[in-house]
């Protein structure tokens, strides 16, 4: 069975944290995070298909990694730019980190493709990334600077709703920041089949305007035109099936009235994966246990240890296996 391991680093002091097991992992870490601070996952091999959750208050999120490392740096903001994430995330003395390989169950249902609540822009240089992407998706971005991460592009995919107010947690939403030529892009990593999307606009009237009508461009150069409306409830559309990697919203056009601002609180992308449908029973061993030689993270893990404690920094660890 394949290998997953779970790392911490701290920005000073090394490694806090490491943990490794056959499918599935489960850490825990006694000590509060600091800025810099970085969780990592590690696989055997690039191309598979993960449930992870970097942190107990959030929900675990179906991710494809696409390289052997996930890097998600922990997340710390100012008084005048606070994260937006729940106060009680990522705080505290005691977290669970926890990953595990998807089962070919999970792989194949249908599901929101664009679904990533840790999702961020850190790249990461050297050993702790490629400089160009941040090696797992869905990934959003767009195509103009976020005023403030409370409306970075994404909070579009954190899977947060709520939306009849503005910009702190849970208000997150991804703002066009008045700018006509604004584009926020999903970009899934692997071929997917969408057949249907859903946009929650947010709704924080009269201060929020909305866009009358908007226009989705797919990876595989079709488009779809959506015709939006004053609502905060998520408005559904049924498309043709397709196979792309990835979908972009362009042309919002907003409603002429005098609110000035307009923001997008979630993008959902409903389909399948596009492997599974094409390549079957292959893909019910890709990424899910199948037996391979130790290397990689596999080979990590003979030097991960059931738990451990970092001299000189007074924060302890532990990390246990859940079952095989």
């Amino acid at each position: 069975m394949e290998y997953i391991a779970i790392k911490l680093y701290g920005q000073r002091a090394g490694i806090l944290l490491s943990a490794c097991a056959p499918g599935r992992v489960s850490a825990v870490y006694y000590g509060e995070y600091q800025p810099g601070d970085l969780i990592t996952v590690e696989v055997a091999e690039p191309g598979v298909y993960c449930i992870v959750q970097f942190e107990d208050t959030m929900p675990e999120a179906f991710v494809y990694v696409a390289q052997r490392r996930i890097v998600f740096p922990v997340p710390f903001g100012e008084k005048t730019a606070p994260v937006p994430y729940s106060p009680k995330s990522f705080s505290g003395s005691c977290h669970i980190v926890r990953a595990r390989l998807a089962s070919p169950e999970e792989i194949a249902v249908r599901r929101n493709l664009a679904f990533n609540p840790y999702d961020h822009e850190f790249y990461g240089q050297g050993p702790m990334g490629n400089g160009k992407d941040t090696g797992f998706y869905p990934h959003a971005t767009s195509n103009i600077k976020a005023t403030s991460p409370g409306f970075a592009p994404r909070t579009a995919i954190d899977g947060v709703l709520e939306n009849n107010a503005h910009m702190l947690w849970p208000y997150q939403a991804w703002s066009n920041n008045q700018d006509p030529s604004a584009e926020l892009s999903v970009d899934f990593g692997r071929p997917v089949i969408v057949d249907e999307l859903r946009l929650t606009l947010r709704a924080d009237f009269p201060h929020d305007s909305w866009w009358t009508d908007a226009e989705a461009f797919f990876s595989d150069g079709s488009s779809e035109h959506l015709t939006l409306e004053r609502t905060g409830a998520a408005q559904a559309f049924p498309i043709r099936p397709r196979t792309v990697t990835g979908v972009t919203l362009r042309n919002l056009r907003k409603h002429e009235n005098a609110a000035l601002y307009t923001a997008l609180t979630q993008i959902e992308a409903w389909g399948t994966e596009a492997a599974v449908a094409g390549a079957g029973a292959e893909m019910a061993g890709a990424g899910t246990g199948v037996e391979m030689a130790a290397t990689g993270a596999g080979a990590e893990c003979t030097n991960a240890g059931s738990g451990t404690k970092k001299a000189g920094t007074g924060a302890k660890t532990a990390a246990s296996a859940s079952e095989k």
